[in-house]
């Protein structure tokens, strides 16, 4: 994960310089600029984003960021992202391992299929910008996983990784749409979309089924996870998280020996149930565990610096970010470069609480509906409250391939009927029940800050402090204000981000 900034048909360096360093913290470990005819570039990169040593990063003096392709050197690109099929996709182009080997190999597959280039990118998460000086072509995955904004001003278009860079620049900015593509026309193609119609039902036997479904998240670990540099993982004790970290446990006494601990990392409001039953599963992988024990005073301290990198007032995404913002923090204290999570198990496997609502005929489209909040909603967590601190996060759940295994999957297998009640991602929880405790593998589903803590005590707080007046005034002019607690972040938000265009890339969560 890093981050890019680029101007187009506006040779300004001072307005590149100024969107760039808004964006810093998403890589100081390596960064670079290009100049061409009618572009500005700006890359940069984490340590962790990066195989091998800065010398050879280097090549005769000049740092190669923004990549180019040696086979292409007319072609640079700007890129965020993670490729899950890159060595399936590598061996036909003969694209070599090593330093920027997914920008490589984007390059070229740009350069042999151009804009039919997504048929191949059907395992990866990506925000892109490819030029050759002169023209411009700029993508975003179908998820909307990596972030990406575009705005305009007197002809120019600027495109960043994060909304701050554009603040200040012009006042007509935009989410970049996932799925989507642009040329240098600032015409949008869409190139991918969700499906509509659930795909023919899977004709497989239960034994089947949960070694597939095994095979599949360990081949997206092993493609994803290396150890070059020093990795730990976010531990909540859920199910997501707790499969995560025990394929990372075996992973890394296979690579460092059988005396070698993987690090992981919990925090809670006190004694959440998350710290109990993270540190369950870490004494059952025998992890080096750390925790974070924070309360209400240390979580209000940091919410106007969450808020701001963030770029988001919806309170059940500021209320999971605080807590994330937090641990990642602490884990970079400890010397931390990358990160795993089990984000995105929700999603694929049906865990929300919500979706029990519904009857299984209706699943499916839930589902696609959930997962069409991505890209303003918990992915902005997933990329920002890690990046704040210079930590790149790998999210091996986060796979076309399991995505569209899990969408040939029965209903009731997401969302299995137990009586008068429903448990959540339940062919997930087979899969994994004979090497998890059972204490894990059945606790019921909470979402971050609930698991936290922090869902209990920040509205709480701001029920007491905001008066009721207060919030009627503010929802007669901003109507999407929904709570006491919302109007507290929505006024952070405003002091920077202004009330403008800004309010139409904040996704606001179904439920509070």
């Amino acid at each position: 994960m890093s981050g890019f900034a680029v101007v187009y048909n506006q040779q300004n360096c001072l307005e590149l310089d100024k969107m760039f360093k808004r964006i810093g913290h998403r890589g100081p470990y390596l960064s670079g600029q290009f100049e061409g005819e009618r572009i500005l570039m700006a890359q940069n990169y984490l340590e962790g984003d990066i195989s091998g040593k800065p010398d050879v990063i280097l090549e005769a003096g000049e740092t190669k960021a923004p990549v180019f392709n040696p086979r292409y050197p007319e072609l640079r690109i700007c890129y965020d992202g993670q490729m899950g099929n890159w060595e399936k996709r590598a061996k036909p182009s003969g694209e070599a391992d090593g330093p920027f080997r997914e920008e490589r190999l984007l390059l070229q597959l740009y350069k042999q299929y151009d804009r039919h280039m997504f048929e191949y990118l059907d395992d990866a998460v990506f925000a892109f910008v490819i030029s050759d000086g002169k023209n411009l072509f700029a993508a975003r995955d179908l998820l909307g996983i990596k972030t990406l904004f575009y705005g305009r001003k007197n002809g120019a278009l600027y495109l960043s990784s994060e909304l701050k860079s554009l603040i200040g620049i012009t006042d007509e900015f935009y989410e970049f749409p996932a799925g989507y593509f642009m040329d240098n026309t600032y015409t949008l193609f869409r190139f991918a979309e969700l499906p509509q119609f659930q795909p023919a039902i899977l004709d497989s036997d239960l034994d089947e089924i949960t070694e597939t479904i095994r095979d599949i998240i360990q081949r997206s670990f092993n493609n994803r996870v290396d150890f070059n540099v020093l990795t730990g993982s976010l531990l909540s004790g859920g199910i997501d998280s707790s499969v995560i970290v025990w394929l990372a446990s075996e992973a890394y006494r296979n690579k460092f020996g059988n005396d070698a601990r993987l690090r992981t990392f919990a925090l809670g409001v006190g004694e959440s149930e998350d710290i109990k039953c993270a540190r369950l599963m870490a004494d059952h992988i025998n992890a080096e565990h750390h925790e974070l024990i924070v309360d209400l005073d240390q979580i209000l301290a940091v919410l106007p610096e969450v808020i701001w990198y963030l770029e988001s007032f919806d309170p059940s995404l500021v209320r999971s970010s605080v807590s994330n913002y937090l641990i990642s923090k602490y884990a970079k204290a400890q010397g931390i470069k990358v990160l795993l999570s089990g984000e995105g198990g929700d999603e694929v496997f049906c865990g929300y609480l919500y979706l029990k609502d519904f009857p299984p005929e209706e699943l499916f489209a839930k589902q696609m509906e959930c997962i069409g909040f991505l890209h303003n909603n918990a992915s902005l967590r997933l990329d920002r409250m890690n990046l704040c601190n210079s930590v790149r996060v790998v999210t091996p759940l986060i796979s076309g391939e399991l995505l569209n295994y899990a969408m040939t999957l029965p209903s009731e297998y997401k969302q299995k009927p137990d009586g008068d009640q429903k448990i959540e991602k339940w062919i997930f929880r087979k899969a994994f029940e004979n090497v998890l405790p059972k204490e894990i593998v059945w606790r019921l589903k909470q979402e971050f800050s609930q698991g936290s803590g922090s869902a209990d005590v920040l509205p709480k707080y701001f029920e007491k402090t905001i008066k009721d007046k207060e919030l009627l005034e503010a929802h007669a002019s901003f109507p999407m204000i929904r709570s006491k607690e919302e109007l507290y972040y929505f006024q952070i938000f405003k002091e920077h981000f202004g009330s403008g265009r800004a309010l139409d890339t904040v996704g606001q969560w179904i439920r509070l």
